[in-house]
């Protein structure tokens, strides 16, 4: 072996013998108890929860009329809105100078197959009554 090698291998020895001895397989399962089980706690019975969905939608409108203020203020080409038919906001990134929508979030043809079905919804529901 070369010097180097002989100096890495004690090195190695000398780590080793600092590291506390590793528990036997036995001692291991000795300490686990048979009897000890994860503590579980029950669900409050008083829980309450209560979901307004006009108050949320009220509540997405005015954060969507907020960005849009603050994007006129900026001059940014940047317009939210939300699509009832996606139940959820739709984001558009126009050129100032054209007008023209570079992107859309969710894309354009997934909005439209979403208007699409709402409209077929409604004629099945048409049908069947």
């Amino acid at each position: 072996m070369t010097a180097s090698v002989q100096s890495t291998n004690a090195g190695i020895g000398a780590m080793a013998s600092r590291l506390p001895p590793l528990p036997s397989a036995g001692s291991a399962l000795s300490t686990m108890s048979a009897t000890s089980s994860p503590k579980v706690v029950a669900p409050r019975a008083n829980t309450n929860i209560q979901f307004d969905a006009a108050q949320l939608s009220k509540n997405l409108q005015e954060a969507v009329k907020m960005l849009n203020d603050q994007m006129a203020t900026t001059k940014r080409g940047l317009g939210f809105r939300v699509d009832e038919a996606i139940n959820g906001p739709v984001v558009t990134v126009t050129s100032l100078s054209t007008g023209e929508v570079i992107r859309q979030i969710p894309n354009e043809v997934v909005v439209r197959v979403a208007h699409s079905i709402e409209k077929i919804k409604g004629l099945l529901l048409n049908a069947k009554a």
